[in-house]
């Protein structure tokens, strides 16, 4: 086994090692919560340290891109953090972030309301890139149970071709078909958390409409959709069906 690799699994070990015992003491003793804790931050500090990740510059053909989508309707701004250091800040609702290069590999990501970095984040969650893929997480669902959704993103595709694929992220919503407005279904059935496939589509202007799954009542218009040759879209739906923020699409393209 290579020594670098066995001494990096080691030092991943004791972080989860530590971090177990910092949520075992959280609620029974709390100096021990904090002890653990900032043990469990110096493993990641030195994991960091070792790793070098986070760069916005291209530097090995093992980078990855990441970028962060925030979808929670009820959550404030956040504080992004991988393996313990902050990556991305104040990133309010329906706002995306520029795309990260990133060693591929494993990482503990941790989301704090901005400005706020203590031992409880809103959401930890490990997550693994791939190398030479691009990735959009939407922080997605309500505060109280955040999660975070990976999804591989196609950043080419041919001069006089649309590409376009449809997110569900609306935490309240049913299930819904995604149609040409009066016409066919092109997203049939698409569930809370799902990404469909990208559809191979003609450049030009669309109006959408988003209908109860099955049924030909149309819960949300998206008039005016300017498809444009050689881009590849995610069209996401955000908000809530019934509630403030209301239910809306917005737009991603790399």
């Amino acid at each position: 086994m290579n020594p670098y690799q066995s001494e990096m699994d080691q030092l991943a070990r004791k972080a989860m090692k530590y971090e177990l015992f910092a949520k075992f003491f959280q609620y029974r003793d709390p100096n021990l919560h904090i002890y653990y804790y900032k043990k469990h931050l110096k493993c990641v500090e030195k994991l960091m340290s070792s790793h070098q990740i986070w760069s916005r510059d291209e530097s090995s053909h093992r980078t990855s891109r990441l970028r962060v989508l925030h979808a929670s309707p009820n959550a404030p701004a956040v504080d992004v953090y991988a393996n313990g250091q902050r990556v991305l800040q104040n990133l309010s609702y329906k706002q995306v972030s520029d795309y990260l290069t990133i060693p591929a590999g494993n990482y503990l990501i941790e989301v704090y309301p901005a400005g706020q970095y203590t031992g409880n984040p809103v959401l930890r969650q490990r997550i693994s890139v791939q190398p030479g893929r691009s990735y959009t997480a939407a922080a997605a669902g309500n505060v109280e149970n955040l999660k975070l959704i990976p999804a591989v993103d196609k950043t080419r595709t041919a001069y006089d071709t649309a590409n376009a694929r449809f997110w569900h992220l609306s935490p309240d919503a049913p299930a819904v078909d995604i149609a040409v407005q009066g016409g066919e279904v092109i997203f049939p059935n698409v569930s809370f958390e799902e990404v469909t496939s990208y559809l191979d589509l003609s450049p030009g202007t669309v109006n959408l409409e988003v209908r109860l799954a099955g049924t030909n009542t149309t819960v949300l218009t998206v008039p005016n959709v300017n498809l444009q040759g050689g881009n590849a879209y995610t069209a996401v739906a955000v908000g809530y069906a019934e509630g403030t923020p209301e239910l809306e699409a917005i737009f991603l393209s790399p």
